[in-house]
């Protein structure tokens, strides 16, 4: 509403060029473009934006509309980044896990300690859920940074037979009942403050034992004091010790068919949620925000992740065997040149000489020498 000229196509052409070439202020994004104008009108802009224009659009444009653009983009791209086949245990494999972002300005309310003039950061809280083969969000939502996150578990939606990994922070009791109700497994950590009751301890295998298993004991978590069924949860209990780093865990799952030592080996899975966090916060200009509003640092979010699902889409497209940040930083180098993308990545050097080449042949040499 109120955004007559700068339409949303053009909004997010914006935001993916100050992704794509890093940018952290208005200014650098409105002048990049500006200069960059003869090389951009395929894309279709009718309307290069003023920094008024570019900052009224963040305000006012709601950051739904970049949430459904992301989904659409990923509901087209999901069986096209997905490293199983249909059907595979790794295809059921789910992770829900949250990332903090710092805020220069007290827009959300942030987490930790306050300053001693009373004031703190601001903070958002990113929760999301990822499909383990494809490594890009299949849902996001936000949070201020102080929000507690167990009421977000309760958004997750997955068909049965799904396995859901997350962290121990979320911890609601009638999430996990309603998911077992539904037939998901759900693995988590065993929470720091909680009252168990043993049922009944299972063996364990030798070599069960040889990769780290202690304990496989079936229990019933929660309280006793309360009468409602909602506090507590039947599973089973885990406990691990890594060979390794000599590191005690202890598992909790509704699972009672599996391995014990699968149980531990699904939870290890849960680090790529966090590789894709990282790879997220150093690809993208999450340090500095392009507006001061609640809605507008939930869109540039957005953009991130569709910009983040294009550079995978473009990855594997190519198979290419960079690492994610050396071809992030090849596009923000040679996004306004004229090269052939997919040739670009497979051999970079021999598309720029062939462009040279190519330039040579079309130049016309003058009759006169240069006086």
């Amino acid at each position: 509403h109120y955004c007559k000229k700068f339409t949303t196509y053009e909004h997010l052409v914006t935001f993916l060029f100050a992704i794509f070439n890093n940018c952290t202020s208005l200014r650098e994004v409105t002048t990049g473009m500006l200069a960059w104008e003869q090389r951009i009108r395929h894309l279709g802009m009718e309307h290069f934006p003023r920094r008024s224009t570019f900052s009224d659009a963040n305000h006012r444009r709601s950051e739904q509309v970049f949430e459904q653009i992301y989904l659409r983009l990923y509901k087209r791209f999901a069986a096209f980044l997905s490293d199983s086949r249909p059907g595979s245990k790794t295809c059921r494999l789910y992770i829900f896990d949250s990332t903090t972002i710092s805020l220069f300005r007290e827009v959300l309310k942030g987490s930790g300690l306050s300053k001693q003039d009373g004031r703190r950061k601001g903070g958002i809280k990113v929760h999301t859920l990822m499909r383990f083969d494809q490594d890009v969000p299949c849902m996001a939502c936000f949070s201020p940074g102080a929000a507690n996150d167990t009421r977000f578990l309760k958004k997750v939606q997955l068909p049965s037979g799904s396995t859901l990994v997350f962290d121990r922070g979320y911890r609601d009791y009638s999430v996990f009942n309603r998911l077992t109700n539904d037939g998901i497994t759900w693995i988590t950590r065993l929470p720091t403050l909680h009252s168990l009751q043993l049922i009944n301890e299972r063996a364990v295998e030798s070599l069960h034992r040889q990769q780290g298993v202690l304990k496989d004991q079936q229990i019933i978590l929660g309280h006793n004091w309360s009468s409602k069924p909602v506090s507590k949860v039947p599973c089973r209990l885990i406990s691990y010790k890594d060979p390794e780093s000599g590191k005690s865990l202890q598992f909790i799952t509704n699972n009672l068919q599996i391995t014990p030592i699968t149980v531990a080996q699904y939870y290890q899975k849960r680090w790529q949620i966090e590789v894709l966090f990282k790879r997220l916060k150093q690809n993208c200009p999450l340090q500095y925000f392009l507006g001061d509003s609640e809605n507008a640092i939930k869109i540039q979010i957005w953009c991130s992740l569709i910009a983040d699902l294009l550079l995978k889409v473009v990855k594997k497209a190519a198979h290419c065997k960079w690492s994610f940040s050396n071809l992030t930083a090849m596009v923000r180098l040679h996004l306004m040149t004229y090269l052939d993308l997919r040739q670009f990545v497979k051999c970079p050097e021999t598309a720029l000489l062939n462009k040279i080449k190519k330039q040579e042949k079309t130049l016309q040499y003058s009759l006169f020498a240069p006086t």
